[in-house]
């Protein structure tokens, strides 16, 4: 009888023993932090850089350097807790993309739930760079310096792009159509927005066709129109070498789209940006457009150009961009840039610097590697 309790005993045991086991097992299997990040460098030839022309090292071309951690846990009925934390550095130098900041890119926690969306706090981005950003010539020819001037539509992931201090809403996909909503709190640290940021976007795509449509008011918004732009002066306040142009209130809209083929994908964008600080009013506005072709499964060949205009200047962009991938993970990129200026404005590719005249021709080649 005693062995038989035994027994029993020792079966119970090894069977709850198991079954932790397997749901520890489960649990782990529901669970899933990915280490991922992006290594970009290569060499450039400047036409005219502050006066002269100069070879130089560059990177970030392609992708943003950056290394990051995302991650989701399972917690049942669909649901889901999620997190980023992504840093920016230099390929280059290996410093920080911006100083006392770690995870200067993202860095969030939320919940997602397959009827009611996404819901993200923390430091994050808005439609305008998530999903406008997309459809812009820089970003569909894998050319950071192809973005308009000073980044001031906020298509890259540059000042004034990050926003902390903010909570995201992303809804689920019906029919082919996802949108979202963003709010900043105003006195954020790390942020080149100090006051009170809203931000909405839409995004419908079936099958080969995309169209995005954004808008975003920020308050007290940190513009670099001396470095960006090559501006001495804006709206009556003259502008140091560097120095950042703190704008009252701005207003980000934009509308694009783009159509994919066999072996062609075509796109055109267009934004808007109001500016307004101390009485008066500017507006910054772009068009955009190219076409990516495909030539094998390796290799892609793209062309782009946009034309910008603010307070009377105007900048005017022709990229052409050869991609060939050596692996799924790593590629080898040469890009061709010619930018004019007029209106009293100087050539300044973004990235580069400025050129002393209206006219800069920018050349880049490199390689890039995913992770």
């Amino acid at each position: 009888m005693n062995n038989r309790i035994a027994f029993h005993a020792t079966h119970v045991a090894c069977s709850v023993a198991l079954v932790f086991s397997l749901g520890a097992q489960t649990a782990r299997a529901q669970s899933s932090v990915t280490l991922y990040g992006s290594l970009d460098a290569g060499l450039g030839y400047v036409s005219n850089l502050h006066g002269g022309n100069a070879y130089i090292a560059e990177q970030g071309t392609m992708q943003a350097d950056r290394f990051g951690l995302l991650g989701a846990e399972d917690i049942g009925a669909g649901r889901s807790v999620v997190f980023r934390l992504e840093n920016g550095f230099l390929t280059t130098t290996g410093a920080l993309a911006s100083t006392n900041t770690f995870f200067n890119r993202q860095a969030y926690v939320g919940l997602a739930d397959p009827v009611f969306g996404t819901v993200t706090l923390g430091r994050q981005t808005d439609w305008n760079f998530d999903w406008l950003g997309s459809l812009s010539t820089a970003q569909l020819l894998g050319d950071f310096s192809a973005f308009h001037p000073g980044n001031l539509d906020g298509l890259g992931s540059t000042l004034p792009v990050q926003l902390s201090n903010t909570v995201k809403w992303k809804s689920t996909t019906y029919h082919g159509l996802s949108v979202g909503a963003l709010y900043g709190f105003p006195g954020a640290t790390a942020s080149n927005t100090n006051g009170r940021t809203v931000s909405f976007g839409a995004n419908y795509t079936n099958g080969p066709f995309k169209l995005v449509a954004v808008y975003s008011e920020y308050r007290d918004r940190l513009l670099p129109l001396s470095n960006g732009l090559g501006l001495t002066a804006f709206e009556g306040q003259t502008l140091a070498p560097g120095a950042t142009f703190n704008a009252k209130q701005v207003r980000d809209m934009g509308i694009g789209g783009s159509y994919r083929f066999e072996r062609v994908t075509l796109h055109a964008l267009a934004t808007d940006v109001r500016i307004q600080s101390n009485g008066g009013t500017e507006y910054f506005r772009t068009i955009d457009g190219g076409a990516n072709v495909r030539l094998t499964p390796a290799e892609e060949v793209s062309a782009g150009a946009w034309t910008a205009t603010l307070a009377g200047r105007r900048w005017t962009q022709l990229t052409v961009a050869n991609v060939y991938s050596l692996s799924k993970a790593t590629q080898l990129y040469a890009d061709l840039m010619f930018e004019t200026a007029g209106g009293g404005a100087v050539a300044n590719t973004l990235g580069i610097g400025a050129s002393s005249s209206g006219r800069q021709t920018v050349f880049l080649s490199g390689i890039h590697h995913l992770f």
